[in-house]
């Protein structure tokens, strides 16, 4: 166990080296920082860190920069999640306000992610997995040809064509359409074909062909939309940490353009707290100098999809966890109240 001291030391080992992208020393650090200490007890203390492998010495500086193992330790014991100010917050809620569909709400949270973080910024689209149905509507478009919209509780919104084998009145269609949403409205897509299935004997014989045509076309959508969907934007944030990374940028960005890999970044969406893994905590050869900072949003208790930015590890942690953290809980309010 580190002294109280030495972690202190770490403390402001990590903000300088973040604040300054310069190697740290010992007089540096005691100028800008009231360790209390002589600068000869702060390099023994540095000594001590190197040894246990929280700092470094990079081979052009007598300073030192923290380790992944250093910044691993700060985001869990030193860190405090920084809160956002109150101008930052407002502009956030107007920012998302503005937002006219799921999609747009996903646009514009990648968009504010990047600019608040100045990180590259990953939204993933609700899981339908974990939706429930909002509404069903259906609508006649000729006799024999009917609209099914879909809508589930994060927003989301899907269309699909059923061509009937008679005509459908408007009257047997008001009818399918109280009984299927009085089954379903409020219940999660995996429960929706056993609520469903004894529907069709319930009508007329010569309207059972229709209902089973519609809830077929409602069970493919079901299946279909269980596809997990990400955004990524802010790429070009990366070319301002040219530094930050050993050798080139190239296998970043190519890492980045993998779907499967960035939801593997993010993690399992049902998992709601915050997630921060830095440098060689990330699995992927590609994304070994960069950190993740991601957590679950939604419009309720549970998680429904993650989102987060990747950046250098060299990064602002109390910062971007609070950014992180407050455009999740705007997202999950839009979505509770579309």
């Amino acid at each position: 166990m580190l002294s109280e001291r030495r972690l202190e030391v770490l403390r402001a080992i990590v903000q300088d080296y973040v604040g300054t992208e310069e190697p740290v020393g010992s007089k540096a650090l005691t100028e800008r920082h009231s360790l209390g200490v002589s600068p000869a007890t702060v390099r023994n203390d540095m000594a001590v860190l190197e040894d246990e492998g929280f700092i470094a010495q990079p081979h052009t500086s007598a300073g030192r920069i923290p380790t992944d193992k250093g910044y691993r330790l700060f985001v869990d014991k030193l860190a405090g999640v920084k809160p956002l100010s109150s101008p930052e917050r407002r502009a956030i809620q107007n920012f998302l306000d503005g937002a006219v569909d799921l999609d747009d709400v996903v646009a514009r949270t990648v968009r504010l992610l990047a600019q608040l973080t100045r990180q590259v910024a990953v939204v993933q689209y609700p899981s339908l997995n974990r939706s429930t149905v909002r509404h069903v509507e259906l609508l006649s478009l000729a006799p024999a040809r009917l609209m099914l919209v879909l809508i589930t509780d994060t927003g989301r919104v899907e269309q699909r064509m059923v061509d009937c084998p008679a005509p459908f009145g408007e009257t047997s269609l008001a009818d399918l359409r109280a009984r299927l949403n009085s089954r379903v409205v409020g219940r999660r897509f995996a429960d929706v074909p056993g609520l469903v299935q004894d529907l069709p004997e319930s009508f007329e014989l010569e309207d059972r062909g229709t209902v089973s045509s519609v809830l077929a076309t409602l069970l493919e959508t079901l299946v279909e939309e269980t596809e997990e969907r990400l955004m990524i934007g802010g790429t070009a944030n990366l070319t301002r940490f040219g530094n930050d990374f050993p050798v080139i940028i190239r296998p970043v960005l190519e890492a980045l353009e993998e779907q499967v890999v960035l939801l593997k970044l993010l993690g399992e969406s049902k998992d709601s707290g915050m997630t921060v893994r830095i440098g060689h905590e990330n699995a992927h050869e590609g994304l070994t100098s960069t950190s993740v900072v991601a957590v679950g949003y939604g419009s309720g208790d549970e998680a429904v999809a993650k989102l987060g930015v990747v950046g250098p590890t060299r990064m602002d942690y109390p910062g971007t966890m609070g950014a992180v953290r407050a455009v999740a809980r705007y997202v999950g309010q839009i979505l509770a109240e579309s």
